[in-house]
């Protein structure tokens, strides 16, 4: 029997907002016991949930919790999974590969979970790549937000010498070797089954993910004739300043519950 998305535990944890419950999660994920937090506006009515993909890897990255507190005060449950091997979870993270079961299970959780009526996806940064696989994997997923992410593992392996090595230990090698690997880790191959409604945010100057990643997602999609919309900034890098920040979190969540 499958237990994926099945809460086995959970705790509260301090929140940075009175009005947001916050709790620490540990959950099935193909038979793993991964942790993660959710995020729960105080009272009983039903939101809409928001499964939050975080970026990087291992400790760079991490779910903050302030940032989940401020999703949710938008009127979302939501749940970001740490992934596998991460802050006590079992498992080994596996940059997208395996470890995409982790978004998947938590895509599961929030949609049984009680006050949640339909389920968003976002990712950002290597999150991008996991709300991606998640919307393909969910064709009933409300919408897909990618924000500064990676759409193409190829390209990241290019662009980002001081990630090679990571890479090759994680994925086993490099892409000349392992081509269908990389392929595998790439939803760009598999957009045909993506349903929802994709919103991309990326800022022109970011470094980290280049902007070539935007323009291959949103050329691929508007090919297949999917709904696309984006937000490309030109004076922006990977990181956003914390106002401009705020009204983009404001911006993109009304956008979400906008979605049919």
């Amino acid at each position: 029997m499958n237990h994926s998305g099945m809460i086995i535990d959970k705790w509260r944890f301090p929140s940075p907002n009175p009005d947001i419950v916050l709790s620490v999660i540990t959950y099935y994920s193909d038979g793993l016991k991964v942790k993660g937090l959710l995020a729960e506006p105080i009272g009983g009515n039903v939101c809409e949930g928001l499964l939050y993909l975080r970026g990087g890897i291992k400790n760079v990255g991490k779910v903050r919790p302030a940032r989940i507190a401020q999703f949710a005060v938008e009127g979302f449950v939501v749940f970001a999974p740490f992934y596998r091997g991460n802050q006590g979870g079992e498992g080994n993270e596996d940059f997208a590969g395996e470890d995409r079961h982790d978004g998947f299970s938590a895509f599961c959780l929030l949609q049984n979970h009680p006050r949640v009526s339909r389920v968003h996806v976002f990712g950002f940064s290597r999150g991008g790549v996991m709300a991606l696989l998640t919307g393909i994997q969910f064709p009933e997923a409300a919408s897909v937000v990618t924000w500064g992410g990676v759409s193409d593992m190829f390209l990241t392996y290019v662009e980002r010498k001081d990630l090679r090595r990571m890479m090759k230990r994680v994925i086993g090698g490099t892409p000349t070797k392992y081509p269908e690997r990389y392929q595998l880790r790439t939803p760009l191959f598999e957009l045909e089954r993506l349903q929802a409604p994709v919103l991309i945010i990326h800022g022109v100057q970011d470094k980290n993910v280049s902007i070539e990643h935007a323009f291959r997602l949103e050329k691929r999609l508007r090919e297949l004739g999917k709904s696309v919309t984006r937000w490309y900034f030109d004076q922006f890098t990977h990181y956003f300043p914390p106002a401009v920040n705020r009204k983009i979190v404001d911006d993109l969540t009304n956008w979400m519950k906008t979605q049919p």
